[in-house]
């Protein structure tokens, strides 16, 4: 290329092609009914995804749709680092079941660190390791922290009896995963009026960083049932940190072990929680949905970013 008539060294075409054609490929895959869209940008693509950007392929009607944006990036200390992105386009910390989808694909892309050691992924909220459990994926979710200033609160409090000041809840057990959760156990979760208690939750002035709703009930089976309302997202059919977060709150409120069984409207997964560590678990299977190239008017919102080699 020349630019005013002399040889710009520094510009490719064949290199910003490349980089367009990895941008604007995507992938659509789900943990239980938690669905993504995920871009492998390892090779390159743009700094920052814009709420508007994440807003408009989230649409279930005029866009992609999904629960979350994962973009999959080069880390200088990990395998992969992966960017989470809400329906809404706020970011978040933390997202088990994009997590196990992310390792599944980038494990058997043959890019991953073979079969010797987990698969290493950096997050906002934490660096977490990930394996092949037979057909499942685990995730090791790192530390929970129990800490009221670590949720966050707005103001002290014993996060196993957290009065959320909300009709229809009861105390919440809160705790972060790289993203604040509040369990709340319930007599029976499906009579619940979730979307009208959600809201209501995640924008409680208790919450600075708003917060993920799980309500909880225990089944005759000893699993126990759990329906979550995601900030940033709403209704969800799964949520893998939620998930943890319950299975971490059964155990911290002395309800059953510390190795149980979380069934969410898309299916069930296995958590663990490590006592001494503090760390978490959660094995649960990932599908395959599709993948395509996005249209001109949806790229165009991405290449609005600088694209990064």
């Amino acid at each position: 290329m020349r630019r005013h008539g002399k040889p710009c060294a520094f510009f490719s075409f064949a290199g910003f092609w490349r980089i367009r054609q990895a941008m604007t490929n995507f992938l659509k895959m789900h943990g239980l009914g938690n669905d993504f869209i995920i871009f492998d940008w390892r090779d390159g693509g743009p700094a920052t995804v814009s709420e508007a950007a994440a807003r408009a392929l989230a649409d279930r009607r005029t866009g992609i749709g999904c629960d979350q944006i994962l973009v999959i990036r080069p880390s200088d200390r990990a395998d992969i680092r992966m960017d989470i992105l809400n329906h809404d386009g706020s970011p978040s910390g933390a997202c088990g079941n994009g997590t196990r989808c992310v390792a599944d694909l980038v494990m058997k892309s043959g890019m991953g660190p073979g079969t010797d050691r987990p698969l290493t992924i950096e997050t906002d909220g934490a660096d977490l390791r990930a394996w092949r459990a037979g057909a499942d994926i685990s995730v090791d979710m790192g530390p929970v922290a129990t800490g009221w200033a670590d949720v966050p609160l707005a103001h002290a409090a014993d996060t196993l009896a957290v009065p959320l000041g909300i009709d229809g809840l009861g105390d919440a057990v809160c705790h972060s995963l790289g993203n604040p959760h509040a369990v709340v156990f319930v007599d029976d979760a499906e009579a619940v009026d979730l979307p009208r208690l959600g809201p209501l939750a995640e924008t409680s002035p208790l919450f600075p960083d708003r917060v993920n709703l799980s309500v909880v009930s225990r089944m005759d089976d000893g699993s126990f049932r759990m329906r979550v309302w995601e900030r940033g997202v709403g209704i969800t059919m799964a949520c893998g940190s939620g998930a943890c977060a319950v299975g971490v709150a059964v155990a911290r409120r002395g309800l059953a072990g510390d190795a149980n069984r979380i069934v969410m409207d898309g299916g069930a997964v296995t958590i663990d929680w490590d006592r001494e560590t503090t760390h978490v678990t959660m094995t649960g299977p990932v599908a395959y949905v599709c993948e395509g190239s996005l249209s001109a008017g949806l790229a165009g919102l991405l290449e609005a970013g600088d694209v990064r080699p």
